[in-house]
């Protein structure tokens, strides 16, 4: 079984000519024109356009995603203060000056989907004139698609107008694109996906790690449910549940991965891959979810690892009590949500906190796990269909809504369905960075947020402050439903 094998040199050394005269480039000199021959050379090429997702969730995604909403928030260290920059995400307090901002982790957000949009452009500027395999060709040249479209909608869910490039980039001019409208992103993204969607293979029919058919279904549907394009949804999503290619895992802890099993089992429809060991293919956002300072002994209490390390700064994502009361009574995914962990350094009331409990699993050595992220799960799914649906006035709503409470041990919901489908939403998907853009394209985020605002500042002992320490004075000054764009990117560009 092949596995997705991650080369991070190669796409840094594909350039191509612009000279106006005839390049002659020698066979054994590596560029864009001598290296693309093969189906091995696009399958590489590929291989390289995945890999900036494993530092977006590892790193990025949540900051952006889940601490800046009201699912989660940081656990203060007041010995630590070297983390201004995410806090200033969490507290919605993020400075910026003529639409850009000098924080690094929205700068590196940015990096990370445009390095992602420049190996596809690559590959997809290429692909067509090489002679392949008509199915490996498909495959690859889906994949790529797919993969330029997802890095857009991040770009364009965080920052509304970005540059659009399109071809690959051979000259600082042609980086220096102006900013593209939100509707034209959202266009192309439709256009690519569409497109990606014909080429791409179901799961049964894939290698395990890449992007489907189905995968393709369930972007496109995301998009159009930002859109509120309910019925072109609705299409989508049944086509997925349709194909039989899907199943919601029987134990709701089942359905994440796992430090070695249980990946892309039937209930993923895409995930970033990670892998334990040397080979540079780990993730350690775990320990980056820990309450601190927390010694190696508490390390090793939730890592199982045999070299456990203690970690000191600031801990991150720590589940508010807000999330916490969001389950009904008798909701199973609780306690495979949420743990909690008693710190002896702590500095929080008696040292007890919340944590987050579905991505942890044990494994060999401190800081290096291989945990997959989820970014689209079955259960998501269905319960896009359920919205679809219901925003039609479609009483089928609520047979897709209740599979997915059914398996957290839970009856049918009761109340407003549309209501219900939202909550259930959050605690469904609680910490796979879902909830800030559901706060978003519903309308609530101003709202919502100020509340959950106004409690921090107001009680900030219920938030992981210590005695005696309160949020600071520009704590939720900035509530706003876009991220302001890289200064470091508008250094090089006249256009923003």
């Amino acid at each position: 079984m092949k596995k997705i094998t991650i080369l991070f040199g190669i796409l840094g050394l594909l350039v191509t000519s612009c000279d106006d005269e005839l390049t002659i480039f020698p066979e054994d000199s590596l560029s864009a024109d001598t290296f693309f021959k093969t189906e091995a050379d696009f399958e590489q090429a590929v291989n390289g356009a995945y890999v900036p997702l494993r530092t977006i969730v590892d790193n990025r995604a949540w900051l952006l995603g889940e601490m800046h909403s009201d699912n989660t928030y940081y656990a203060r260290n007041v010995l630590f203060g070297a983390t201004e920059q995410q806090e200033d995400i969490a507290d919605f307090a993020i400075p910026s000056d003529n639409g850009v901002t000098t924080n690094t982790h929205v700068t590196n957000q940015y990096i990370q989907d445009y390095r992602i949009i420049a190996r596809t452009n690559q590959i997809l500027a290429t692909i067509d004139e090489v002679e392949l395999d008509a199915g490996a060709k498909a495959n690859l040249k889906g994949q790529a698609l797919f993969l330029r479209g997802y890095a857009y909608l991040e770009l364009v869910r965080y920052f509304g107008s970005v540059p659009l490039h399109l071809v690959p980039v051979t000259t600082r001019e042609e980086a220096a694109l102006p900013l593209a409208s939100s509707e034209s992103i959202y266009a192309q993204i439709v256009t690519d996906v569409q497109e990606a969607i014909q080429l791409l293979p179901v799961k049964s029919q894939q290698t395990p790690g890449r992007v489907t058919s189905g995968a393709a279904r369930t972007l496109l549907a995301n998009v159009y449910m930002i859109q509120q394009n309910w019925a072109q949804a609705e299409t989508l999503l049944r086509e997925v549940v349709q194909s039989n290619e899907y199943s919601l895992m029987a134990n709701y802890a089942d359905a994440f991965s796992g430090n070695t099993a249980n990946k892309n089992n039937a209930e993923s429809v895409f995930e970033v891959q990670f892998k334990e060991g040397p080979e540079g293919l780990d993730g350690n956002f775990i320990y980056a979810f820990m309450p601190r300072p927390i010694t190696a002994e508490e390390v090793a209490s939730l890592t199982g690892t045999s070299n456990a390390q203690p970690v000191n700064g600031e801990g991150n994502n720590i589940p508010t009590p807000d999330i916490i009361a969001a389950y009904e009574a008798g909701d199973l995914r609780k306690n495979a949500s949420i743990d909690s962990i008693t710190l002896s350094g702590g500095f929080w009331k008696d040292g007890t906190y919340p944590i987050i409990k579905k991505f942890r699993d044990n494994h060999s050595l401190h800081n290096n796990h291989g945990m997959n992220w989820p970014v689209y799960r079955y259960s998501e799914v269905l319960l896009f269909l359920a919205e679809a649906l219901n925003e039609q006035g479609d009483a089928e709503a609520a047979t897709y809504l209740n599979l997915v409470r059914t398996r957290a041990g839970l009856g049918a919901a009761a109340g407003d369905l549309g209501e219900a489908i939202f909550n259930e939403r959050r605690v469904e998907l609680a910490f796979e960075n879902k909830r800030w853009f559901d706060l978003v394209r519903t309308g609530r985020a101003v709202s919502v947020i100020t509340a959950y605002g106004n409690r921090i500042k107001a009680t900030p002992s219920d938030y992981y402050y210590p005695d005696g320490a309160a949020p600071r004075t520009n704590a939720f000054s900035n509530i706003s439903l876009l991220y302001a764009l890289p200064a470091s990117e508008s250094d090089l560009s006249p256009e923003f």
